[in-house]
């Protein structure tokens, strides 16, 4: 049996845990690095970047959880998690994991009061778009050559990534009573 953890240093783990409980998953929060090495898989929450940063510094997590997903061990960002393993963000803080060979933009789709919704079809959950909820949201505004695009806005604007054991989505599908993409990471443990 699986065991997901869900950072829980700061922001909305509390939603993540709800999906994993519906669903029927194990799962745990995770606030020290001996903690990490208990699960199989870890989702990093959306909340405010440069705190979830500081305070993984300030709790020794980054480079034990570092050195785990570049062993293979499934991540997944929304929101703020997005910047925080992201390769590089356009801003100077807070300073990323750069696990995932994307460069994204803090807050650049606008502030609280420019939050939206959009439905996005996104192929590898099947045929009825997502209800997604962008809440000062990170745009990605580089990829590389090994990221593989999900989905993306009207535009064509990529707004969930995949790169090998690394998923990241701009927006909060935790918000929402559609479980697809947690399944999905759950299928890539």
């Amino acid at each position: 049996m699986i065991k997901i953890g869900v950072l829980a240093l700061q922001g909305d783990y509390l939603e993540h845990q709800r999906i994993l409980q519906i669903l029927g998953i194990s799962s745990t929060y995770i606030k020290t690095p001996d903690e990490l090495t208990q699960i199989d898989g870890l989702i990093i929450p959306g909340g405010e970047s440069t705190t979830i940063n500081k305070l993984l510094n300030y709790y020794n997590i980054k480079n034990p959880l570092k050195k785990l997903v570049q062993q293979g061990m499934p991540i997944w960002g929304t929101c703020a998690g997005m910047i925080i393993i992201a390769n590089k963000i356009v801003q100077s803080t807070p300073k990323p994991l750069s696990l995932m060979n994307i460069t994204v933009d803090r807050n650049a789709f606008g502030n609280q009061t420019e939050s939206f919704e959009q439905l996005i079809t996104f192929p590898m959950i099947g045929k009825q778009p997502f209800r997604s909820i962008f809440i000062r949201a990170p745009q990605i505004i580089d990829i590389g050559e090994t990221i593989q695009v999900l989905g993306q806005l009207p535009n064509n604007q990529p707004v969930a990534v995949k790169q090998n054991n690394i998923l990241a989505t701009s927006f909060h599908p935790e918000l929402t009573n559609d479980y697809r993409i947690h399944e999905f990471f759950v299928n890539m443990i």
